[in-house]
């Protein structure tokens, strides 16, 4: 059930932050190396900071992170930027929400029966 929620939770920022950041940065490629920066960050924050974290899913780790910054920041703290360059001058959060979407593994394709 964890993993279910966590995938949620990841295909709601994706929708409201990873595809918004990644179009931003097709047009102003600075983004690129920021996200990159912050992606890192959360990648050792994930793999350090985390006692017995290999045991864990990525996915489960991610959303986790992701609504831990949510819950202390507030919801209204979160809300993403509109275009390339809000983006651009984007804070730090909607900036490692972001991130946190480079990390996602891919949604799996669902099978048809």
């Amino acid at each position: 059930m964890a993993e279910v929620a966590a995938r949620k939770t990841l295909s709601r920022l994706q929708l409201s932050h990873g595809n918004p950041a990644a179009d931003a940065a097709k047009v102003v490629p600075a983004l690129s190396a920021t996200l990159d920066q912050h992606a890192a960050a959360v990648r050792d924050i994930l793999d350090f900071g985390i006692e017995n974290s290999t045991t864990v899913p990525v996915t489960v780790l991610l959303a986790g992170y992701a609504r831990g910054l949510v819950e202390h920041a507030g919801h209204e703290a979160v809300r993403a930027p509109h275009d390339a360059a809000g983006w651009a001058e984007a804070g730090w959060l909607p900036m490692r929400l972001a991130a946190v979407c480079l990390l996602a593994p891919a949604p799996r394709a669902k099978t048809q029966r």
